[in-house]
């Protein structure tokens, strides 16, 4: 080994960064060290990239190691870049556009993780009055922020609501203004993260059901695996799988559309993403711009059209909410191809759920006319 200089060590220490971030999400190992490598899969390829540039600037020694990284960058900028090319217009869209008038099969939706401690519910009831959409969901909202909330049910007409105020960051607060029947506060895997669930009947008379979502994620302060996360979703999937629904899930995944756990998802559910083809709509971290991915999701079952998805200014929280308007066209079925779970995707979906051993159901009824 040729002698190096304390610069060509610390030029292979960076160059080593991105090809080992890349590496770990590839270990099928659910703690967060591994897991949470699946998120900045854009920033990683922008490093990747700056790598070979730096490298070429800086490189002062011909040591091959210099070379094999250089060349294990570029590799890693070209991987990262297709992990996430769905989500770019690059990409045939996986969900139609519908471009006709809002009818009776007309449905949109709100739905914002608040942070707890943020106090500008202003903001928040601004966009909600400026959009008026037919389903309002807040994620991390306590006492507090239902007290702040109360204008959606006596000024805006939001008759039809779900209230879980918590202070553990876990509450949910579901406000519509179409029926709801059916409604349940659903723990999956933890008595104290809940989630809803409910049928929701549109203008024309149809019913469909949704499932409003906020799973725990792998962090170094929540949980240290994503063991709990992937199992409420693929439960989630699964239920959806066993009932001939149409369905929208949406809410705070804390997961990234492009991971494993969230493509599997979709397989074992058969549900849509209109994102694909359209764009990444990075609603998390709404503070730092370099460091933004799509924490926060919509998804439907494949007699859903879009007419519009964007994600809304801030309103003081860590995340930006996102708004989705759709359009329930059962004709939609024969021209929307579902994906599909083969054998392999089912037993790795039942392994993951039966790691995180999931709690007996626990529903308390929370409906209110």
């Amino acid at each position: 080994m040729p002698d190096l200089t304390t610069s060509d060590w610390l030029l292979l220490a960076l160059l080593a960064l991105p090809i080992v971030a890349t590496l770990l999400p590839l270990v099928n190992h659910d703690h967060w060290l591994f897991r949470v490598f699946d998120f900045p899969r854009l920033q990683i390829a922008a490093v990747s990239l700056l790598c070979v540039v730096l490298n070429y600037c800086f490189q002062q020694n011909e040591y091959w190691l210099f070379t094999l990284f250089e060349v294990l960058n570029f590799a890693c900028f070209a991987y990262q870049l297709k992990e996430i090319a769905a989500y770019t217009r690059l990409s045939r869209p996986e969900v139609l556009q519908y471009r006709g008038e809002d009818n009776g099969n007309t449905i949109s939706l709100l739905t914002s993780n608040v942070l707890t401690p943020n106090r500008r519910a202003d903001l928040l009831l601004a966009q909600v009055r400026r959009l008026a959409p037919d389903v309002v969901l807040t994620l991390e909202s306590d006492g507090w922020w239902e007290a702040q909330l109360a204008p959606l049910e006596h000024e805006l007409a939001y008759r039809y609501t779900v209230k879980i105020p918590l202070d553990n960051l876990y509450g949910m607060h579901l406000y519509s203004r179409l029926p709801l029947r059916n409604a349940q506060v659903r723990h999956w895997v933890a008595e104290d993260i809940p989630s809803i669930n409910a049928e929701l009947q549109l203008r024309s008379g149809a019913w469909i059901r949704i499932y409003c979502l906020h799973p725990m994620p792998p962090s170094p302060t929540e949980a240290d695996t994503a063991t709990d996360r992937d199992a409420e979703l693929l439960l989630v999937g699964r239920e959806i799988e066993h009932h001939d629904h149409s369905v929208l899930v949406f809410g705070d995944l804390n997961d990234v559309a492009w991971s494993r756990t969230s493509r599997l998802f979709q397989k074992i559910s058969g549900l849509l993403d209109p994102r694909k083809g359209r764009g990444l709509y990075n609603t998390f971290h709404a503070k730092y711009p370099f460091l933004r991915w799509p924490l926060d999701h919509i998804f439907h079952s494949n007699d859903f059209m879009m007419t519009d998805i964007k994600v809304l200014p801030s309103i003081g929280s860590d995340h930006f909410p996102i708004y989705g308007k759709f359009q329930f066209s059962p004709a939609a079925e024969a021209l929307q191809e579902e994906t599909e779970a083969d054998a392999d995707d089912q037993q790795e979906a039942e392994e993951k759920i039966a790691e995180a051993a999931p709690l007996k159901e626990v529903v308390r009824q929370k409906y209110r006319h």
